[in-house]
């Protein structure tokens, strides 16, 4: 494995642990609030099951912003009808003039919104065929947008097992839409270094970080796993750089907070799950047969139920906002290394 160029001296990270006491909250009555994006001003914008996404100001108001609001996300009187249809607004992005590109996972599409609600489709199909449960959206510097795809397995369920592969990677640019690589196990989030040179994929039930080299042209090479090939309890979600170098990660259902040293080490920063239920967790998974609503619903912690997603924000990048497929709130806490800027920030 190619080591990635870090910042010099130590690693800010080593020794470092999240105080649960020191978490604090923004933000409530959110529903799904997968993804988090944060801007210079303190504003956050966290996905919203009911169609679209919530403003949070820095005062703590909020404002839902959906072209029609859809009431159908209740994790607890009904699971499978929740997750599985309806929508389901997931990955964000912003656009170059602020605008929000949403990976809708419900939709299986994605969509353009305004920062008013005005939404249209940007891309509902690939090669004369849908698109697949669309999982994460994300622009380069050069006004690229790359796109998971998660599975084409419908339910969409079936395919948190150990074994199928069928996730892919898009790109959208001048020259239209693309797959530039495909044979992803439950495609997540992905990320790109500080030089954009590579491109870090998040692939969910592979249990592990693959990266890929990014050529001009925007094909893709050079795959390879980043870090250790298996990370440990739970599946991979939500991936995010520091200004170090570190890939902060979350892993789902075992509702711990992991990071990637620039060397491939893993470092455990937080570890909030029921230890009971991520073992059942962990043996149906291993099985290789579809992981069943009911062990999933029994997993997840306290401070972030179901960890999803961890972003860095403040005026400094210094504030860590974690996102939780069952949370209502989103924590936060201060980090020992600011984030990496997005290309937004």
């Amino acid at each position: 494995m190619t080591l990635l160029r870090t910042s010099p001296g130590p690693n800010p990270l080593r020794g470092f642990q999240v105080d649960p006491a020191a978490i604090g909250r923004i933000g409530k009555d959110l529903q799904r609030p997968e993804c988090i994006l944060a801007e210079r001003d303190g504003t956050l914008w966290s996905a919203d099951a009911r169609g679209g996404v919530m403003r949070i100001d820095p005062d703590g108001q909020q404002t839902l912003i959906a072209q029609a609001p859809d009431p159908h996300f209740d994790l607890n009187a009904a699971a499978a009808d929740s997750l599985l249809a309806g929508t389901l607004p997931n990955g964000l992005a912003f656009a170059a003039n602020g605008d929000l590109l949403i990976a809708n996972f419900g939709t299986d599409r994605l969509e353009r919104m305004t920062r008013t609600g005005e939404t249209r489709v940007m891309l509902d199909s690939i090669d004369g065929r849908p698109l697949g449960k669309v999982n994460f959206v994300l622009r380069d510097s050069r006004d690229r947008i790359w796109i998971t795809v998660s599975t084409r397995i419908n339910p969409w369920s079936d395919a948190i097992n150990a074994t199928l592969a069928d996730g892919a990677i898009l790109l959208l640019d001048e020259k239209g839409a693309r797959i530039v690589a495909d044979g992803f196990r439950f495609t997540n989030e992905i990320r790109f270094d500080a030089a954009e040179e590579w491109l870090y994929v998040a692939e969910t039930t592979g249990k592990c970080v693959t990266r890929l080299r990014v050529q001009p042209d925007g094909s893709l090479t050079d795959r390879e796993i980043y870090g250790p090939a298996d990370l440990g309890p739970g599946v991979i979600d939500g991936i995010s750089f520091d200004a170090y170098g570190n890939l902060w990660a979350t892993m789902i259902f075992a509702d711990r907070l992991i990071a990637i040293t620039p060397q491939g080490d893993m470092i455990e920063l937080l570890a909030d799950g029921d230890p009971a239920a991520t073992a059942r967790f962990e043996r149906d998974f291993a099985s290789g047969n579809p992981v069943s609503f009911d062990t999933l619903i029994a997993c997840g912690g306290t401070i972030c139920p179901w960890l999803a997603s961890v972003t860095f924000g403040g005026p400094d990048l210094s504030i860590v906002y974690l996102g939780g497929l069952r949370s209502d709130s989103i924590p936060f806490f201060a980090s020992p290394v600011a984030g990496l800027p997005m290309v937004h920030w």
